[in-house]
């Protein structure tokens, strides 16, 4: 039943969905994140052309009729269909019933950069090529960005609030991070959270080329936070969580894999692409979600990072880190997964939050890789090469966007 005096709840994760470059599911991601590999790859959805960034970040071998019918498919973006495989993944593990006596009490919060940019491009060249009349009829619900979370609003039956998050590459965690306030301010019991991506059209790739924020390396690339770094290469995925009230949680025995402790969100309000200088907005968005964990910063144990491998974003994150943590920043372990993922926009703060919660689970740090070359501005540890056990409690998720948007997540080992 739903707390009436809105009480502060603890807020756990009862389930995970993937879909990544790296595998279709929890176990098989997390297994490639473990071992240090890579999900790069050629262009097999679009022809390559005249683009610059010579690699993709592409889910393999990815046939969306074995998830849902073909008229499903017919009607929905690629990135509403990852969304539906990786909640199925997170709702399974869940177990979570959802029925007459709950369902508005459960909301959805998911994050996208932009929604369906393939579906868009896609019908534009139909309306210009074939005639207006053959423009689909479910374009619009396949183009907006709040298409994934009415499908799986209609899939689970869910009636609580419905919201989808659009800022740009830390949207995902900025989803996670609202179903986490809701739920714990007692509004919702429960919701199914997450972000989901798939940006594979020219104009999306080309933007980002002309904005010289993409690597133009085939292999061992992106580098995070490495001396010869030279920009994102773009991935696409999905990431789901379950969340829940621990007092719902336990009631109905739920296995609880980690609980969400606090989130930070500020704006830099400085440049459309680039981060502020000195990381001033991102070392406020990590010390709010310490704040509202009730930590301090000496008690961080691995920072999941934003870590794009642009020359920008990896020195100002560094700075960032080191102003939130000070000396504490010498101390901490930090990798960035893009460096084996790609860059999933939207989708990636949900997807590394997951991460996050894996890492507690296993005690085990996941590497950045292609770190060959040390870079004197960015003088942390970076976990090179290879994965690390190690003491993990508390974890943070740095995700940043464009438009200034900083968001931090903090996740914990869950103890009684």
């Amino acid at each position: 039943m739903q707390n009436g005096n809105h009480s502060p709840q603890r807020v756990v994760i009862t389930g995970m969905g993937l879909i990544t470059s790296l595998g279709h599911n929890v176990t098989e991601t997390w297994s490639a994140i473990l071992a240090g590999q890579s999900g790069i790859g050629p262009y097999t959805l679009l022809e390559r052309g005249e683009h610059t960034l010579p690699c993709l970040f592409e889910v393999k071998e990815f046939d969306p009729e074995a998830y849902m019918d073909r008229r499903e498919v017919r009607r929905s973006d690629r990135y509403q269909q990852l969304a539906i495989v990786a909640a199925r993944e997170a709702m399974t593990q869940a177990n979570l019933s959802i029925h007459d006596e709950n369902r508005q009490q459960i909301g959805i919060y998911i994050g996208t950069g932009v929604g369906g940019i393939r579906t868009l491009v896609e019908q534009e060249h139909i309306a210009s090529e074939k005639g207006l009349r053959r423009v689909s009829p479910f374009a619009i619900t396949m183009i907006m960005p709040n298409g994934a979370s009415g499908m799986l609003a209609i899939e689970y039956g869910i009636h609580g609030p419905s919201t989808t998050i659009t800022t740009a590459c830390a949207a995902g965690c900025d989803a996670v991070g609202h179903a986490f306030r809701a739920i714990r301010r007692g509004e919702l019991v429960a919701a199914l959270t997450g972000g989901a991506e798939s940006i594979l059209a020219s104009v999306a790739i080309a933007g980002f080329e002309r904005a010289q924020a993409t690597t133009t390396r085939a292999q061992t690339t992106p580098r995070p936070f490495d001396k010869d770094r030279d920009g994102l290469a773009v991935g696409e995925g999905a990431g789901m969580l379950v969340l829940e009230s621990l007092a719902h949680a336990q009631a109905r025995g739920a296995n609880i894999l980690a609980e969400i402790v606090g989130y930070g969100q500020t704006t830099d309000a400085y440049h459309i692409t680039a981060p502020a200088e000195g990381g001033e907005g991102a070392a406020r968005a990590i010390l709010l979600a310490l704040a509202d964990a009730g930590h301090a910063p000496a008690d961080v144990d691995y920072i999941s990072a934003h870590g794009t491998a642009t020359v920008l974003n990896d020195a100002t994150e560094t700075a960032a880190i080191k102003r939130a943590l000070g000396d504490h920043a010498y101390r901490v372990a930090i990798s960035s997964t893009k460096s084996m993922t790609g860059h999933m926009m939207g989708a990636t703060g949900a997807i590394e939050t997951i991460f996050c919660a894996l890492a507690i689970r296993d005690q085990m740090l996941p590497p950045t890789i292609n770190h060959d070359n040390p870079d004197p501005a960015c003088d942390l540890d970076y976990v090179p090469n290879k994965a690390r056990a190690a003491k993990i409690d508390l974890c943070l998720n740095n995700a940043f966007g464009f438009g200034g948007h900083n968001a931090v997540l903090a996740i914990k080992k869950f103890r009684e």
